[in-house]
């Protein structure tokens, strides 16, 4: 596929939480929200852009949360990551639906349903036209999803990650949802985010993508077309960067 002249980056990585999917839903999938999600990646894959993909599973299983209910936390973590491949494959049966060509290649190995990650093979199927949904994280426990987006995105080479976020719209210095007149920051340094414990991000991803000077632009995934924006290069949202 040809890049559209008129976008900024070539291949970007978009990391999603699981709560993404979850639409006016309290628990799971919403089928129409995620075929929403569908569309927005499909718009943006429409342009030539290359597009990887991160979900989160904190819709259906949060690894940290059911270990202070007396589950081993390493399995805890195992069992998030379990939740971020049923995502996955929710997300490439939509994107599918729309005629997108999706691949899922999961850090844990389930063959029955999802290719194991292969840097090289993701890459190559990257520049063949195809969304790469990576699930499960980093395969490890004790890793966020955040930093997963982070460490994929360097090793893809990703120009950006786009990090979309429901119903707010940047990084804030306080969640605007709850604190009337908290302040929005148009751009900020990973050091900044780091110092303020703004909470946009754990430190592991922040100082990863820092040390791969991987710039991210966190964004309201909620607003049509918002991806699209970020894609081509507009001023939206926050932009996180190393100078």
């Amino acid at each position: 596929m040809a890049l559209a002249a008129k976008t900024k980056y070539h291949r970007v990585l978009l990391k999603l939480s699981g709560e993404a999917l979850l639409g006016d839903r309290k628990f799971g999938i919403s089928p129409e929200y995620t075929r929403y999600l569908a569309d927005e990646i499909k718009k943006v894959h429409d342009l030539g852009v290359q597009v990887a993909v991160v979900i989160g599973g904190g819709n259906i299983m949060r690894g940290a949360a059911v270990a202070e209910h007396g589950i081993e936390e390493a399995t805890g973590h195992y069992m998030g990551m379990l939740a971020m491949v049923i995502n996955a494959l929710a997300l490439q049966s939509q994107l599918e639906s729309l005629g997108v060509a999706t691949r899922v290649q999961s850090a844990l190995t389930i063959v029955e349903v999802a290719e194991p990650y292969i840097r090289r093979r993701a890459i190559h199927q990257l520049e063949k036209g195809f969304v790469v949904i990576f699930a499960a994280g980093t395969g490890n426990p004790f890793f966020t999803g955040d930093t997963a987006a982070a460490l994929r995105a360097a090793e893809i080479n990703a120009d950006v990650i786009l990090m979309g976020k429901n119903a707010v719209d940047g990084v804030y210095d306080a969640d605007p949802r709850q604190v009337s007149g908290a302040k929005k920051f148009d751009d900020l340094r990973y050091r900044d985010l780091l110092e303020k414990r703004l909470g946009v991000m754990d430190a592991t991803a922040a100082a990863l993508a820092e040390e791969r000077d991987i710039p991210i632009i966190v964004f309201d995934i909620s607003r049509p077309d918002a991806m699209i924006r970020a894609a081509r290069g507009e001023h939206i949202g926050t932009l996180v960067h190393s100078h």
